[in-house]
């Protein structure tokens, strides 16, 4: 079903993100092509850390918009139809969601110098890193890094690590959510105790956020709501 959705989404997400690819080849955004272009010698490394910290920021306050009320059924709830995601949730996504959370990786070399080939290797960065944190492999238990732990935390309760890389923006915006440590066990994250207590919380804030929970997981003809 991930699989299918994302499959299915992505013409459309690259249909919506063309324009801005357009502009970039027509030369309206600030790409450069030599390393010896950049405004000054140390740029080279200064632009990834500076990539990182504008799209760490803007991807937190278009994420949690998207979780409000007005856009939040219709948008974004595709993607949290699988509260605990694999690896192919990561671009699962309703077409204008993907699209919308892509923005600051594309507005960035309209703002900021960017060298071209530094540009591919952030977007495969991004790529990998989405996937990272869809993949339940729970190996970053920090403070700092926004990873897979955090992320799930975020699809099992909602309103909670809305970032993409770091705790940064959850934490000034109140939304941070310290992840469960018995995720760091692969005992105890797979006991039936952590599971029960996992879903008898997550019930509670589909109630809350969601009202009736109308997901379906059946092949089409055949649907059968969750209880």
């Amino acid at each position: 079903m991930e699989i299918s959705q994302a499959v299915n989404s992505m013409p459309y997400m690259s249909a919506l993100t063309a324009p801005f690819f357009l502009a970039e080849v027509r030369g309206y955004s600030k790409l450069y092509d030599a390393p010896s272009e950049a405004p000054f010698p140390w740029y080279n490394l200064l632009q990834f850390p500076l990539f990182l910290l504008f799209t760490d920021c803007f991807v937190y306050f278009i994420h949690r918009s998207l979780h409000h009320p007005s856009v939040y059924k219709t948008l974004h709830k595709p993607h949290h139809k699988w509260i605990m995601p694999t690896p192919f949730a990561a671009i699962a996504f309703h077409p204008v969601d993907g699209w919308a959370q892509s923005i600051p990786y594309h507005v960035f070399p309209f703002i900021f110098p960017l060298q071209k080939f530094a540009y591919l290797t952030l977007f495969l960065f991004i790529q990998v890193w989405t996937v990272f944190i869809h993949d339940g492999e729970y190996v970053a238990n920090s403070p700092i890094i926004n990873g897979a732990a955090c992320h799930t935390m975020h699809h099992l309760y909602f309103n909670y690590n809305y970032g993409q890389y770091t705790t940064l923006w959850d934490r000034l915006g109140g939304s941070y959510r310290k992840p469960n440590e018995e995720l760091f066990s692969r005992e105890s994250k797979m006991g039936k105790k952590e599971w029960e207590r996992q879903v008898k919380e997550m019930e509670e804030k589909v109630k809350e956020v969601e009202g009736e929970d109308d997901r379906s997981y059946a092949p089409v003809g055949k649907e059968k709501k969750m209880k």
